[in-house]
C-alpha cells in the first residue's frame, strides 16, 4: 500500500503511547517529542519516568504529559479523518461458504473491546422463501458511498473518509442516535453502559480508527478495521474466518484477497462471474459490501437451536 513505511512508523508511535505508564509508565514515540516538552512554562516539580523509543529513561513533568496526550490525540484524529488516500476499500462475502463459525465476530469483539452482546458484525440465519434452504449471512456496516447516517449527524461525529470508510468520532459524538435511526441496515449500536476498564485502560489515548477506548453514551459500529489497513493488513474478521467467506481489497486496484486462502482475484471478475449483489440496492445508498449468492454450498445446513442470553451459541465457548 502507498506510504506504507511512513504509516507503519506512525502506527508504532501510537502503540508506544497507548502502553505508556500514565497511562501507566510510559513509552513516548521519540526523543523529539520529549524535547518539545522543555518549552512548557509551568512545572510542578514532580517528575514521572518515561522510556523513549531509543531505550533511554528520562524524567518528565506531569503537566508536560497532558500536552503530549493532547498533541497525540489531535494527530490520531487528523489522520483518522483523512484516511488512506488513493484507495477505495470494498468487501465481498461468499454466502456459500459461511458455516456460522462466528470467528469473525469473536475477532471483531476482541479488537474493539465489545461486550458479548455487542456486535459490529453479526451472522444472521436467512431464508428467502419457504421452498428454499436457509443459509447464514454475515452483516457488517456496508460503508455506503451515499451514506444516510453521515447526513443527519448534527456535530460531524460520523463521516465518510476519502478511502470510502465511514467512521465515528466518539470525541465528538453526543449520543443523539440520529445516525442509528437513519441507517437502513441497523449497523450501529449504542453504548448504554460504562465499559469495565481499569484506570490505565480508561486513560489510553482515543484512537478513532480502532474506536478504543469505548465510551458510554456514544455510537459504535464496524470500522472495516481501519487500524489494520493502515499497517497493510487485512481486517480482523477477514483474517479470522476459517472458511474463506471473506474477500477484501481495493476497488481502485480492482483486486480483493481472500482471508483464508490468501488468493487474490480481480474484484470485477469475482462479482461478474458469481452474480454478486449488494443489500437493498434500491435504496440508493451504494453499499461497498458485496454478496455472492449461497449456491453450490460447501457444507450441509445445520441450524443452531439453543441461543444464550448474551448472544453466543454454546459451541462458541469451546
Amino acid at each position: 500500500m502507498k506510504n506504507k513505511n511512513q504509516e507503519n512508523k506512525n502506527d508504532s508511535r501510537r502503540s508506544f503511547l497507548k502502553s505508556s505508564a500514565l497511562l501507566g509508565a510510559g513509552a513516548i514515540a521519540g526523543a523529539g517529542i520529549l524535547s518539545s516538552c522543555s518549552n512548557e512554562p509551568e512545572s510542578s516539580g514532580e517528575k514521572i519516568k518515561l522510556l523513549t523509543a531509543s531505550g533511554e529513561l528520562v524524567e518528565v513533568d506531569p503537566s508536560q504529559i497532558k500536552k503530549l496526550r493532547k498533541e497525540k490525540l489531535s494527530e490520531l484524529q487528523e489522520r483518522g479523518r483523512e484516511g488512506l488516500v488513493g484507495h477505495h476499500w470494498t468487501m465481498v462475502i461468499d454466502l456459500s461458504k459461511c458455516k456460522n463459525a462466528r470467528k469473525c465476530m469473536a475477532a471483531c469483539q476482541g479488537a474493539h473491546e465489545l461486550l458479548p452482546y455487542q456486535h459490529h458484525i453479526n451472522v444472521l440465519q436467512m431464508q428467502d422463501a419457504k421452498s428454499t434452504s436457509p443459509y447464514y449471512m454475515p452483516k457488517p456496516c456496508y460503508h455506503c458511498d451515499n451514506p444516510p447516517c453521515t447526513k443527519v449527524c448534527p456535530v460531524n461525529a460520523t463521516f465518510k473518509r476519502k478511502d470510502g470508510i465511514v467512521l465515528i468520532d466518539n470525541e465528538r459524538c453526543i449520543g443523539c442516535r440520529f445516525c442509528v435511526a437513519a441507517c437502513p441496515y441497523s449497523a450501529r449500536i449504542f453504548q448504554w453502559h460504562e465499559p469495565d476498564y481499569t484506570e490505565e485502560e480508561r486513560n489510553r489515548i482515543y484512537d478513532i480508527e480502532l474506536n478504543v477506548p469505548q465510551k458510554k453514551g456514544t455510537i459504535s459500529k464496524c470500522l472495516f478495521s481501519a487500524d489494520r489497513l493502515r499497517k497493510g493488513e487485512l481486517p480482523y474478521c477477514v483474517s479470522a474466518c476459517p472458511n474463506g467467506v471473506y474477500w477484501f481489497g481495493d476497488k481502485l486496484e480492482d483486486a480483493v484477497t481472500n482471508g483464508t486462502t490468501k488468493e487474490t482475484r480481480k474484484f470485477s471478475e469475482l462479482i461478474k462471474e458469481n452474480a454478486g449483489y449488494t443489500y437493498f440496492e434500491d435504496l440508493g445508498t451504494k453499499p461497498q459490501v458485496y454478496y455472492l449468492p449461497p449456491k453450490n454450498r460447501t457444507f450441509d445446513y445445520e441450524p443452531k437451536k439453543k441461543f444464550l442470553e448474551e448472544g453466543e451459541y454454546p459451541e462458541d465457548k469451546g
